[in-house]
């Protein structure tokens, strides 16, 4: 197995300009961006309600929150490594791609059936992460094998800031079709769901049409088995690697605890609630491909520890005694500015650590550890929470991602020279 080195920056500075850092990636980065913008109009329409409908229209607690908003990021969590196995062992990353978007399509239609019944929403809800579990790493792998290594960060930069246009407009297209129909009637969110699954049928469509696959015709260097995916556990960096994923997983609780805190510290009215995510996406659109191109040319780990201490700030604020405006302005900057130095920035990080052959399984993996990782840290906050109160599990949550960045950067520490096992 061939591993290369885990943080490598490119040599930058080619003075085009924006417009040409964006068009450097590839039209095969610019078809996946477009497919992801349409899938997230769909996907956040529905999702950037659903925290204030469970706490405040089902009364569950801030611990059962806890558990449900883990439950939507951690329980496909295995599917991930299974779908990157499919992938790599019939090496048809697109076609594994377009089961899960086709599934999350799907998912939109069973909302319409699911009522109010939690069971039935429960069961929805996890076919719609299913799907993003099985599309998530392919997806992830083809635009590392659509560019060179160097151009990594932009590429994911520019592929998240499009992702990031699409979850900016969802919640304000549910708002737009909400009150064309009538926020108070069962048929205004039954519209709602038909235009999601719309949407994300244009999405699949588009995938289908507009994106490559990235085929090789010679056979593969290394064996796409069980046993080869395990043997990726063999190298000390994809070890360091996968750690510094779950401790990262820590350290990260949900959107809807940081917009729930936020909207009670402001008394803000629950209209108000879907756009905390838009001012979060706003910020991340703004801020993907910059500074996934300063990535590319001062290190891709520094920026992502980077990215931890603008967390770090997001949740000083929320347990600090700032008041007002004031306050929501600079959390929504910096989380969106925690996102846009993390989320691809960790996938172009992780992807030249794995062989060609095992990619799409070997970024599965990292998914799979920093979900599992992301639902212990939901558990256990909504638990403190429930017991402290927001404030002092806030707190908590401040040393956590202390200690968590601390570790990370000893872990990812030193160059990770490439290196080759049989």
């Amino acid at each position: 197995m061939y591993l290369s080195t885990i943080d490598r920056s490119s040599q930058g500075g080619d003075g085009k300009g924006p417009r040409a850092k964006v068009t450097a990636v590839g039209t095969n980065v610019l078809a996946l961006g477009a497919v992801s913008l349409l899938t997230d109009i769909s996907s956040e329409m529905v999702t950037a309600v659903l925290p204030l409908y469970f706490v405040l229209t089902l009364q569950l607690s801030p611990a059962a929150y806890g558990v449900m908003d883990g439950l939507y990021t951690g329980a496909t969590a295995l599917l991930r490594v299974a779908g990157g196995y499919v992938a790599d062992r019939f090496r048809r990353r697109k076609s594994v791609a377009a089961v899960g978007y086709g599934v999350s399509a799907l998912a939109k239609l069973g909302l319409m059936a699911a009522g109010t019944s939690m069971p039935a929403l429960g069961a929805v809800i996890v076919a719609d992460r299913s799907g993003k579990g099985l599309r998530t790493a392919p997806r992830d792998a083809l635009i590392t094998l659509s560019v060179p290594e160097p151009l990594l960060g932009r590429a994911f930069g520019v592929h998240r800031a499009m992702d990031s246009m699409g979850a900016f407009a969802g919640p304000l297209v549910a708002l737009g079709v909400l009150s064309l129909v009538g926020t108070a009637t069962s048929a205004a969110f039954d519209a709602m769901f038909l235009t999601s699954f719309c949407i994300a049928a244009a999405g699949l469509l588009a995938l289908m049409v507009f994106a490559r696959d990235h085929r090789d015709t010679r056979p593969p260097a290394h064996p796409v088995t069980f046993r080869a995916v395990g043997g990726l556990l063999s190298g000390a960096p994809v070890r360091r690697l996968l750690c510094a994923a779950g401790l990262l997983g820590l350290a990260t609780v949900g959107d809807g605890f940081v917009f729930l805190i936020l909207m009670q510290r402001q008394s803000f009215s629950a209209g108000w609630f879907p756009l905390f995510a838009v001012g979060t996406n706003l910020v991340y659109l703004l801020l993907a491909v910059p500074i996934g191109a300063l990535a590319d040319r001062y290190g891709r780990r520094a920026t992502l520890l980077t990215g931890y201490a603008a967390l770090l700030i997001v949740y000083g604020l929320l347990s600090s005694p700032l008041p007002g405006i004031p306050l929501t302005v600079l959390v929504l900057c910096f989380y969106g500015a925690f996102y846009a130095a993390t989320d691809g920035v960790l996938m172009a990080l992780a992807g030249p650590v794995f062989p060609h052959d095992l990619r799409t399984s070997g970024l599965a993996c990292v998914q799979t550890v920093q979900a599992l990782a992301y639902f212990v840290s939901s558990v256990l906050f909504g638990l403190a929470w429930a017991s402290w109160g927001p404030v002092t599990a806030t707190r908590v949550a401040v040393a956590v991602v202390v200690l968590s960045v601390t570790v990370t950067a000893v872990v990812l520490s030193g160059r990770m020279r490439q290196e080759a096992a049989l």
